[in-house]
């Protein structure tokens, strides 16, 4: 299985950061980098094809576009496009999206599941230079065919949780993205409900790397408890201490109040932190569970730069 390490740009920071941070992460030897598309930030095509132009060699993953915000063929239409101009160097990933986002452009579908699965159907198809004709319960195509198909299609990915989405993107997609927190307990238990062989796995996890490990989980504390709410069941659920954590989520008033009960351990198997060995130890702790593909998250309101060099300095313990 091949192991790869790579960093998440922040949502949250403008375009204009993004190709700077690009290229820190290709100088520091990791082998991807992600953008996130959410509502209503920078778009993900526009910004995967500047941080493509702006580095020569890493891979680039789109994490993740709403399945129901583009027509089908003109996501393919796009991820053709990038593709094409620089092969092997992306990953497209889809999901359902937020529904409140959703429904406030007048996205969300009457059926979630069916418009996700019937979108990577065709855009794979589309993708593989088929002539696509389809009547679906959310996408109808007739005789669609691309004029540019890539000479290497890109992996496909789902940004999905829930067992029947984890079922069906085993029937679509080429792997899939698992949202942070995301521990090698939530990994083992993804392959067993995916059940496909060669279905790949990247994990999103958040990263303090700091030499004294108390200190690194009240870094990671509060970007902890951003993470968890009650949808958060597939990925608590498989652990020792995952219904005493829900309950916690249930009771808590706020993030704040959350993150105040997260117990010191549980931040501990919530997030990739404290010193460089137990960084490692964790990271390859992920790899043996199944994931190929760990994406070190920068905790909010720090210096991306500096955990772009942290991640690097991972990179270079694991490969030594």
């Amino acid at each position: 299985m091949v192991s790869r390490l790579g960093v998440r740009i922040p949502r949250e920071l403008p375009a204009a950061r993004l190709t700077g941070l690009a290229r820190r992460a290709e100088q520091e030897g990791l082998d991807e980098v992600w953008i996130v598309e959410d509502c209503f930030y920078a778009g993900g095509i526009a910004t995967a094809s500047a941080v493509l132009a702006a580095t020569e060699k890493i891979t680039l993953g789109i994490g993740i576009m709403p399945a129901v915000a583009r027509n089908p063929a003109i996501a393919a239409m796009e991820i053709a496009a990038l593709a094409e101009l620089y092969p092997g160097r992306l990953i497209a990933g889809f999901g359902h999206g937020v529904p409140s986002w959703m429904r406030q452009i007048d996205a969300w579908p009457k059926s979630a599941l069916a418009a996700f699965e019937e979108t990577l159907t065709v855009v794979r198809r589309l993708l593989a230079g088929e002539r696509v004709s389809f009547e679906g319960e959310h996408v109808r195509l007739d005789e669609v065919e691309l004029e540019f198909p890539p000479a290497l299609p890109p992996k496909l990915v789902a940004g999905v949780r829930g067992p029947k989405s984890l079922a069906a993107a085993g029937r679509v997609a080429d792997g899939t993205l698992l949202a942070e927190p995301a521990t090698p307990e939530y990994v083992r238990a993804t392959r067993d409900l995916i059940g496909v062989e060669g279905h790949s796995i990247a994990t999103y996890n958040w990263l303090a790397l700091d030499a004294d490990p108390e200190r690194a989980r009240e870094r990671a504390r509060a970007d902890v408890a951003s993470a968890i709410g009650p949808n958060s069941g597939p990925a608590l659920e498989p652990l020792d201490f995952g219904a005493e954590l829900l309950a916690e989520v249930k009771a808590s008033t706020d993030r704040k109040d959350l993150a105040r009960r997260l117990r010191p351990e549980w931040i501990d198997r919530l997030s990739i932190s404290g010193p460089l060995d137990r960084c490692v130890e964790q990271i390859r702790a992920l790899y043996a569970a199944g994931t190929e593909s760990v994406i070190l998250l920068p905790l909010l309101g720090e210096p991306e730069e500096e955990s772009f060099a942290a991640a690097g300095r991972i990179a270079s313990a694991l490969r030594g």
